[in-house]
């Protein structure tokens, strides 16, 4: 007959713990830093405008509320010199974010970069640059870092701790909940009480570590800057640094939680006692782990957007959802290894815990992802889409495989002690009598001895009990169920948290169609794509430029260039230019110096168009060392 003995569960958490690092790594390498729920949807000046007279102010417009700071924009002349007065101008109308920055008096012609970096009204940092030229374009000695903000090892840091935080929630909550709702003989079982004591340390760690690493986060991204008392000080006027400072204050609460649960309720022998102390922690606890769930509802993507005040409730709820389903699932994996004994009761009870978590996971995640969506090209054009889609397969997923778990539950037995055979593994009182007995009359029994065998026999018949259960094929399925299912819920949990910092479709969107600036529609994306004829008058002097523009709007676009001879086929060309002009606001000519790509093809990235209106593109073709001509073509830009 074969045995099967089931994995040790500190080597199942360890790969869990691997598999969870690895991921998060994974997905914080992939993840745009700068990620947040507000984007820059237009400036004035435009990103690349040329003007005849240096403004009085630069303007930034966003698609959301920000938190500036003195520094937030910085414009520097060519040289690198500071070229504002550093004060901020708030110059926001209705539902038009602007802020400013003015212009010092009597600035150069030449060419200015705009720096700026702010706190989305989510809590997470962007920054960016643009230039803008008085008069003409020049060359300009200006060297923005490379480091994006929310990057580097602070960002890396500060979002292992967020995950962490999210985890350790979830364990905190889920396995309160899983030993009130569902097995409360567990609050005496010490891996169980272990489990739940680790969940609260971790999210505790895990928040302190946030609110030191804040002030870098969204600031030098510089490590040492953790320990700067007046960057701390500063957080903690945020509503950021208010939200995680309340975390800590509702985790003392939730400690003395912990400590009621597993002690007084624990000892507790009397039914009705036990019944009334459990309402009051089953109503205590829920209000506390409901303000911990609020500190994250406050201070991120619920509390911006459209419906804040549908969206925050709805966000408590899901996070509550998730930590009952995932903490309680934990919890489950820790009895079924360590304490063999769990009822099966317990088992179905959090069957039905799980389900109705689920339902409360559907309900809210339609919401959620109609709120930060908004359109099926978001959900499939947008890196926050795209996560989401992720996370819903994850989600399919988990409940199939729970679906599985369930089916082992319906199969476990709860054999009695004849099935088992632990009758027989009890200590034998007679046996032990008989062995006193052996003992020198003149010597009377040793009280030591009986004690010591009383012990030993004790834990023979422990070891005997949990080597048949363990070879219980219905229990050993549903373990191996329940950690698969631990495995997939640590996958979900660390795509949760980078979607949770990544800017959502919705706003994403509208930044790529310039926002709804100045109360109007975002014009849509209409690629430019025309046909230039020309003949240069030599030698293979013929042919056709094909020019497209994408997407055709103002901001960036990507520039490529087909040229073709009559026949169709690829011509190579010495050289190729492009020139643009907007006649009608005395803009340009912005040159474009495209590189070649392939024989016939130039390309070129982040050609600014920084206003609509009809533009005038010419395209100078030279076939040879004195053959050249110019083409050109009108086309309208929203």
């Amino acid at each position: 007959m074969t045995t099967t003995t089931a994995p040790r569960l500190g080597t199942a958490l360890a790969r869990l713990l691997v598999l969870a690092a690895a991921l998060l790594g994974m997905l914080l390498a992939g993840a745009a830093p700068a990620s947040a729920h507000a984007a820059l949807t237009g400036s004035d000046p435009g990103d690349g405008a040329v003007v005849a007279t240096a403004p009085k102010e630069v303007g930034l417009i966003f698609s959301e509320q920000v938190a500036m700071s003195a520094d937030s924009i910085r414009v520097l002349d060519p040289s690198g010199r500071r070229a504002d007065t550093g004060e901020i101008i708030n110059l926001c109308s209705g539902a038009v974010v602007k802020y400013g920055v003015a212009l010092r008096a009597g600035l150069p012609d030449g060419t200015y970069t705009v720096a700026w970096q702010t706190v989305s009204a989510d809590s997470h940092p962007i920054a960016g640059a643009f230039t803008f030229s008085i008069g003409a374009p020049s060359a300009t000695s200006v060297a923005l870092p490379e480091q994006t903000a929310g990057g580097g090892v602070v960002g890396a840091l500060y979002g292992i701790a967020r995950y962490l935080s999210y985890a350790g929630f979830a364990v905190l909550v889920g396995g309160g909940a899983f030993v009130l709702l569902c097995w409360p003989r567990g609050a005496g079982v010490r891996p169980v009480q272990r489990t739940v004591v680790r969940g609260w340390l971790t999210l505790t760690g895990a928040t302190l570590a946030m609110l030191l690493l804040r002030g870098p986060y969204t600031g030098s991204g510089r490590l040492a800057d953790v320990f700067d008392l007046a960057g701390l000080q500063a957080v903690l006027q945020t509503k950021t640094g208010a939200a995680l400072t309340s975390r800590l204050l509702l985790l003392g609460a939730a400690a003395l939680f912990v400590a009621v649960l597993f002690g007084a309720y624990a000892r507790r022998t009397d039914p009705k006692e036990r019944k009334d102390l459990a309402f009051g922690l089953g109503l205590g606890g829920t209000v506390v782990a409901a303000g911990i769930a609020g500190t994250w509802a406050l201070a991120e993507h619920a509390s911006t957007g459209i419906q804040p005040g549908i969206a925050m409730p709805v966000d408590i709820l899901h996070l509550l959802a998730v930590a009952a389903w995932l903490g309680g699932l934990t919890t489950l994996l820790v009895a079924l290894y360590r304490a063999p004994s769990v009822e099966r009761a317990a088992v179905e009870r959090f069957s039905r815990v799980a389900f109705v978590s689920v339902a409360a996971l559907v309900a809210t995640g339609l919401y959620q992802s109609w709120r930060q969506v908004g359109s099926w090209s978001a959900l499939t054009g947008t890196r926050y889409g795209q996560l989401l889609l992720v996370k819903i397969g994850l989600m399919a997923v988990l409940v199939g495989i729970a679906w599985i778990s369930r089916r082992w539950t319906r199969r476990l037995a709860d054999r009695t002690a004849s099935e088992t055979g632990e009758e027989e593994l009890e200590p034998d009182p007679e046996s032990a009598e008989e062995e006193l007995q052996e003992q020198d009359p003149q010597d009377g029994p040793d009280p030591e001895r009986a004690a010591q065998l009383a012990r030993q026999r004790a834990a023979v018949a422990t070891a005997r009990r949990k080597k048949a259960r363990d070879a219980d094929p219905e229990r050993t399925g549903l373990r191996r169920s329940v950690l698969t299912e631990a495995a997939v819920a640590v996958v979900l949990l660390a795509v949760t948290t980078v979607l949770t910092s990544t800017e959502p479709g919705r706003t994403e969107e509208a930044a790529r169609n310039g926002g709804t600036t100045a109360g109007s529609a975002a014009v849509p994306d209409r690629p430019v794509d025309i046909r230039l004829p020309f003949d240069t008058g030599g030698v293979d002097g013929e042919g056709v430029v094909r020019l497209s523009l994408d997407p055709g709007r103002t901001g960036a676009n990507a520039l490529h260039l087909f040229v073709e001879r009559p026949n169709g086929k690829p011509l190579d060309v010495p050289e190729i230019k492009v020139n643009l002009t907007l006649e009608e606001k005395g803009v340009g000519p912005l040159p474009v110096a495209p590189d070649r790509i392939q024989t016939g093809h130039w390309s070129a990235s982040g050609v600014q168009l920084p206003l609509p209106g009809e533009w005038r593109i010419q395209v100078t073709v030279r076939t040879s060392e004195i053959d050249q001509t110019t083409i050109e073509k009108n086309v309208k830009i929203g």
